[in-house]
């Protein structure tokens, strides 16, 4: 069973194609169990049906919804969190949210990245994960080697597991982002009361 402190280092990553149960109601489940930070990452989704969602996810109590890819999205609904890819990263995303975060896989990367002004950022994939079939994770000395090139927080994220979440912290990330052990229900969910 996972303790509160090493809920409130988790980052739950959307997507809605391989969770179990209806999204929103897994992220109340999320929810009531301390996993509060969630990036919406529904990247098939016209800006339209991201908007119709994010605004269902948005209503649930006790998250904090970081809006992915869509800027506009964010600004309709007065959300001051946002994740993006490096390359949508500009002075105008930076002075306008209190929270960017963007995805890294360099060193270079997380360095631009925090230079542009950047609050965190993701750094993977450090282990091997379905959603990567036929890449080589990075590793954790890749993870490491980020995390000492930044002051910025680094989440770990790609193939985390309740048994190597600590291995990302003890390198040095701030925490981790899941998405397959959130969605699915597995080792980060059975030990959970309730029906998850």
């Amino acid at each position: 069973m996972l303790s509160n402190n090493e809920r409130k280092r988790i980052i739950c990553v959307t997507n809605r194609k391989i969770c179990e149960t209806p999204l929103e109601q897994r992220i109340e489940q999320l929810a009531k169990i301390g996993i509060k930070k969630v990036i919406l990452r529904e990247k098939d989704l016209s800006e339209e049906e991201y908007t119709a969602l994010a605004e269902k996810i948005y209503g649930i109590s006790g998250i904090e919804l970081y809006i992915h890819n869509f800027p506009n999205v964010a600004r309709k609904l007065s959300l001051s969190r946002i994740h993006l890819p490096l390359s949508l990263l500009n002075e105008e995303i930076c002075s306008e949210f209190e929270t960017i975060g963007v995805s890294i896989h360099s060193v270079e990367e997380a360095k631009t990245a925090e230079k542009l002004g950047a609050s965190y950022v993701t750094a993977g994939h450090i282990f091997a994960t379905d959603c990567k079939k036929g890449l080589a994770p990075r590793g954790l000395e890749f993870l490491k080697a980020v995390c000492e090139s930044v002051k910025i927080p680094v989440y770990a994220i790609g193939g985390i597991t309740p048994d190597n979440m600590q291995r990302c912290i003890d390198v040095g990330a701030a925490g981790v982002c899941v998405m397959s052990g959130l969605m699915k229900r597995n080792a980060f969910l059975n030990d959970e009361k309730g029906d998850l």
